[in-house]
């Protein structure tokens, strides 16, 4: 018996997918993992099961189902009654708490009225008058006051029905006796605790994206597998879900905007086929799609035109934010939605396409969105790329990991050369190799453990795909450049570590220039983290830093060891000028905009 006791797991099935919007590909995330119980355990979650054996290898199954119309708020004077743009939507555009409100007093002429906002509520309830109601058991005899009355699920809101059932669905497994995708629901009832709190109390609800209940997959903004908000037969009828589609993938469009979508994740056996568990998940309502920003104007450089008598190309550069590190705790002023990676993207590549750029270098690119979605959406545009990852590991699952991606456009370059450069590695050989240390001393480990940031660059040789001087010889280095992407350590608190990262970048690349001939051109892109009055942007636009400079002159209080050589070797050969002060005569004002930070970090030299 104790036996068994410590060989018993909790299968979880977690699934959660983006707040929708028109022409934004959706993708479930869903993960299934077993978790080993101990003695103390003895019950799991609802959306849990209890197996022997951990989870077998599986893959899932999708359906998509798309829900009725809805009117959003019961407020005449919301503009979200008219108007489903992601500008209206956000938390922030009509003030208030973003919380998604129902009046409850069977009293109140707005009884099970719901509100998108708290102001709206307030608003509305301007306008209510009491209703006459036959004396209840559930109120207070002698006050008249109101005290919330208990709703079963067959009489008040039949959305709750929708919900609970879609709530026992996903508790289904084999373990449950769901022989099918159809009878799973009381499958999983009889194998379910009653949950401690009726599920037609409905006191008010809270959700900064307009759903309520509880969040699916520890967070993500767009689900909700609880009771709906803003949404329900409380608007007419009992609620009608059509199947649109099977595929892992689903692209709203307009036939869905101003509903909710419902996606079912079901997990198989990869060996026997055997279903083990599934789960459902409601979205919020579609948004259209947003407007399209103001195309920039480009600053163009008319009096260089032709000058040297090469070849012209575009360049371009962009940090794009990897899904990672775009939370609401680091960008609190931002709507999940707009968040999201998918929505994201879209605005990334729009931008892009529309810059038309020949050459494009793209840090922040995560690992697996490099795979699904930013290498296929580039080679479509008529790119083909290169992809560095970080050297650290993957936070969580894998892919989890950002890097850098360089890409060219196929008609203008093709690959001569490609390079990638791990600083970690140039970290290791300074401590061995260069100063003679052993990195197991203490001396030696000090100095690893500072410039250890797992920071990578990428280096590739381009040649024109159709030579500019015919007469030559199609491999002349006339018609070749070098281009290096990189992204340099991100803490404002380690300005050596930058420097040091950008003298050994500059020294790798002057290495590598010289030994193919004097006349390889270089241009250098990227985001180096460092603003116009650090000693990294006087190393490369001045091929020297003063002495004087407080980035070399850091008061490590902590301990931390010095990790910079003596300034006059903080050196390199190239004539390096930023793009925008050539062309501009200065930096632009920011090339980085946050609540927090605006100025300039990314450069084209």
């Amino acid at each position: 018996m104790m036996n068994s006791k410590e060989n018993t797991y909790a299968w979880h099935l977690s699934l959660r997918v983006d707040r929708p919007v028109e022409g934004c590909t959706m993708r479930p995330h869903a993960y299934m993992y077993g978790k080993k119980l101990d003695e103390r355990e003895a019950s799991v979650p609802s959306h849990s099961k209890r197996f022997p054996n951990p989870p077998p290898q599986h893959e899932f199954s999708y359906r998509w189902y798309r829900g009725p119309k809805v009117e959003p708020c019961a407020y005449e004077g919301c503009p979200r009654r008219t108007s489903f743009s992601p500008h209206d939507w956000s938390q922030h555009a009509l003030g208030g708490t973003g919380c998604g409100l129902q009046c409850v007093s069977n009293r109140s002429s707005l009884y099970k009225a719901t509100f998108c906002n708290s102001n709206c509520f307030v608003q509305a309830w301007k306008t209510q008058y009491t209703v006459a109601q036959p004396q209840s058991r559930w109120d207070t005899p002698g006050t008249g006051a109101f005290t919330p009355h208990k709703r079963t699920l067959s009489s008040a809101m039949s959305s709750d029905v929708g919900s609970n059932e879609d709530d026992l669905r996903s508790v289904g497994s084999v373990a449950s006796g769901a022989s099918s995708m159809g009878n799973s629901g009381s499958a999983a009832a009889a194998g379910s605790s009653a949950p401690g709190t009726p599920r037609g109390i409905i006191v008010g609800y809270q959700n900064q994206d307009g759903g309520n209940g509880s969040s699916n997959g520890g967070g993500g903004g767009g689900t909700t597998t609880g009771n709906d908000c803003a949404g329900g037969n409380e608007y007419g009828g009992e609620e009608e879900w059509t199947e649109i589609s099977n595929d892992q993938i689903y692209l709203p469009g307009q036939a869905d905007i101003g509903r909710k979508l419902k996606v079912e994740a079901v997990a198989y056996s990869s060996e026997t086929g055997e279903m083990l568990m599934h789960r459902v998940a409601k979205t919020d309502l579609v948004l259209s799609r947003p407007p399209d920003p103001i195309k920039r104007n480009l600053v163009t450089n008319k009096s260089a035109s032709g000058a040297g008598g090469g070849a012209r190309f575009r360049a371009a550069t962009y940090n794009c934010l990897a899904e990672i590190y775009a939370t609401q705790q680091q960008y609190p002023y931002c709507d999940l939605w707009a968040l999201s990676w998918d929505f994201r993207f879209q605005n990334l590549l729009r931008e892009i396409i529309d810059v038309g750029p020949d050459v494009v270098c793209l840090q922040e690119i995560q690992a697996d969105h490099y795979e699904t979605h930013v290498y296929s959406a580039m080679s479509d545009a008529g790119y083909e790329g290169v992809y560095k990852q970080k050297t650290r590991i993957a936070m969580g699952l894998a892919g989890k990991v950002d890097g850098c991606a360089l890409f060219w456009r196929r008609a203008k370059f093709h690959l001569v050369e490609s390079y990638s450069i791990e600083f970690n590695e140039l970290a290791q050989r300074q401590v061995t190799q260069v100063m003679g240390l052993n990195p197991r001393s203490e001396e030696g480990a000090a100095i690893l453990n500072r410039l250890s940031r797992d920071n990578v660059a990428q280096l590739v040789v381009l040649e024109l795909a159709q030579p500019s001087h015919s007469s030559r010889a199609n491999r002349e280095p006339i018609n070749q450049i070098c281009i290096a992407n990189t992204h340099l350590y991100s803490n404002k608190d380690f300005p050596d570590v930058k420097l040091w990262q950008s003298w050994q970048l500059l020294q790798e690349l002057d290495t590598f220039v010289m030994s193919r001939g004097s006349n390889l051109p270089l241009m250098i892109c990227g985001d180096f983290n460092s603003t116009p009055d650090t000693a990294v942007y006087d190393l490369l636009s001045r091929q020297a830093v003063h002495p004087g400079h407080p980035d070399v002159n850091l008061n490590l209080d902590d301990g931390s060891p010095n990790v910079l050589p003596d300034t006059m070797n903080l050196t390199h050969s190239f004539q390096l000028g930023s793009v925008y002060n050539t062309v501009l005569g200065e930096e632009p004002q920011f090339t980085n905009y946050t609540a927090q930070f605006k100025g300039v970090l990314d450069y084209m030299w």
